[in-house]
């Protein structure tokens, strides 16, 4: 156990029953939604201000003790796993929505703030915030991953959704990145320094968001095709082409089987576009009849659309229980997600290559993603307990990633590093990982905090 005596005492006097070492609830926090190994902390604690996270991180440096901040468990390359034990900072108790200012477009709010919580808080203001990736993942998690997610080709990631964070650093301060205001160019950009950092950096505790409108019109469509190199050809020519776009997502044959079979859709098991278009009505029709030309000169099958609320509901709901669908579907298995980014123009090649790779493996891995800004996932399902399987999984998972990097595209467009995808990194960026390396050990000279994520030392 990393956690002493001491600083037990310590944290047990300024938490109370906030502090824990129950193994239950330490169980429940040693991993996420990933096939790594669980990680169990010694403690749990569950902060409700900043100055309890400062407090908390002074205490665990005074200790030499790691600490691993947790929002809501969903990330998929173990950063949450406490791969050298000590304090699990659970944040979930801090979901304050701090302030909304309509008239500027942002609000402030705490990192226990989920996507679905603050939307249902907005509705009445006109407002939404668009970035949705798929699970109700915290604010303060999705920040720390970069998430992006189905309207990242319209509205960005969190990269360009965020204006400021309070962070507390390593060594107990808390700080403020940025201030309100829609632009800055005061200094280096620390704002952008934490997002993406997976908490290695520091603690986010608060978090200042853009805003977007709600459009005037919301229309969703279907687009089936023969092959899924028709299918990513469609929405590579509709982005290149500058349709606005909100969302265009790929679900491959696998896919749209398993979903069929556990959401109890009928929808052909074929290569499927699902389709959103937001703006006023004329703007929407004019998208529409755009994307369904793209379509049929890549030989689309059918072209279905509606802008009913429930069947946008049905739709994207199908979409984003795509992942929990292929666990239930593939019974016996351990899923293995893993997502890629390439250039646009290299995507067709990029997936078709990696659905025959599939094909020859003998492993069931759908293909689905957001193929609208050149990113993909993969749901490699390896039979539990066949080693042969695990295998050719990680066979299959290593060639992926080495066919992105080789047509100059990312080990990962949205999961992050976390555990899984160290190598990789350092195939990708080269000696800029040194920098980061020296980065990281200049702000956490003693390695405490979420150690062993994205790089080791």
């Amino acid at each position: 156990m990393n956690l002493s005596a001491v600083a037990s005492k310590r944290l047990l006097a300024l938490l109370g029953e906030r502090f824990t070492v129950q193994r239950g609830v330490c169980a429940q926090h040693a991993k996420g939604f990933s096939h790594h190994a669980p990680s169990r902390p010694d403690a749990v604690v569950f902060p409700n201000t900043a100055e309890e996270v400062a407090e908390i991180v002074k205490t665990c440096v005074a200790d030499k003790t790691p600490m691993v901040p947790f929002g809501a468990g969903t990330s998929v390359e173990g950063q949450v796993h406490a791969v050298y034990g000590g304090v699990c900072i659970d944040l979930s108790r801090m979901n304050k929505i701090v302030a909304v200012n309509p008239e500027d477009l942002t609000a402030i709010v705490d990192p226990g703030v989920k996507r679905v919580q603050l939307n249902q808080h907005l509705r009445d203001t006109g407002l939404f915030f668009p970035i949705d990736p798929g699970a109700d993942a915290t604010i303060g998690g999705m920040a720390s991953t970069r998430a992006s997610g189905t309207n990242a080709v319209r509205y960005g990631t969190m990269k360009d959704n965020i204006l400021a964070l309070e962070v507390v650093t390593p060594s107990g301060d808390i700080v403020k990145t940025a201030r309100r205001a829609p632009k800055s160019s005061a200094g280096y950009d620390l704002t952008r320094l934490m997002i993406g950092s997976e908490g290695t950096l520091g603690v986010i505790t608060q978090i200042t968001l853009k805003l977007s409108g709600i459009p005037e019109e919301i229309k969703a469509a279907t687009c089936s095709f023969p092959s899924v190199a028709d299918a990513v050809t469609c929405a590579s020519e509709t982005v290149q082409l500058g349709v606005p776009i909100a969302r265009i997502e790929l679900l491959d044959p696998q896919t749209i089987k398993a979903v069929n079979a556990v959401s109890k859709t009928t929808l052909p098991e074929r290569p499927i576009l699902f389709l959103e278009f937001h703006g006023t009505k004329i703007q929407v029709e004019e998208q529409v009849g755009i994307v369904k030309e793209i379509a049929e000169n890549n030989d689309c099958l059918a072209f279905e659309s509606s802008t009913t609320p429930e069947d946008r509901a049905l739709l994207w709901r199908a979409r984003h229980d795509a992942a929990l669908s292929i666990g239930s579907f593939a019974t016996g298995t351990e899923q293995w997600w893993t997502d890629v980014c390439v250039p646009i123009s290299r995507l067709a090649e990029c997936i078709v290559a990696t659905q025959e790779d599939i094909k020859h493996s003998g492993i069931f891995a759908p293909i689905l993603g957001h193929v609208g800004d050149g990113n993909f996932h993969v749901g490699i399902c390896a039979e539990k307990g066949c080693a042969e399987q695990v295998e050719a999984a990680e066979s299959l998972h290593d060639r992926l990633v080495r066919r992105a990097l080789d047509m100059e595209g990312t080990c990962t467009g949205e999961h992050g590093i976390g555990l899984g995808k160290q190598e990789y990194l350092k195939m990708e960026l080269g000696s800029a990982v040194d920098i980061m390396r020296k980065i990281k050990a200049s702000i956490d000279p003693h390695n405490l905090m979420n150690p062993g994520k994205i790089f080791t030392n």
